[in-house]
């Protein structure tokens, strides 16, 4: 296995467990500066275990990143349904 496809999993591994535990703790603007920076860092870690894995691993992360960033991604549809009118 090479060792840059297994760093690329561990990081993602890494940030799901910081960014749950980010979610545990008390926030005084419900999180948002944290979801801020872990779309900040999630993103690069997508990229990485996309190239180094191939989509079938990026899409695995994507989903588990996008079940911790659920509000974030709600407010974003919600956003683009007033904006644009879909559905």
């Amino acid at each position: 296995m090479d060792v840059s496809a297994t760093l690329a999993l561990v990081a993602g591994l890494v940030w799901l467990i910081v960014a749950n535990l980010i979610g545990m703790l008390p926030s005084r603007d419900r999180h948002w500066t944290s979801a801020y920076v872990l779309m900040t860092f999630g993103l690069p870690i997508l990229i990485w275990i996309a190239i180094a894995k191939g989509p079938i691993w990026a899409a695995l992360f994507l989903g588990a990143g996008a079940s911790v960033l659920r509000w974030p991604l709600v407010y974003v549809w919600r956003w683009v349904k007033s904006r644009f009118g879909v559905l």
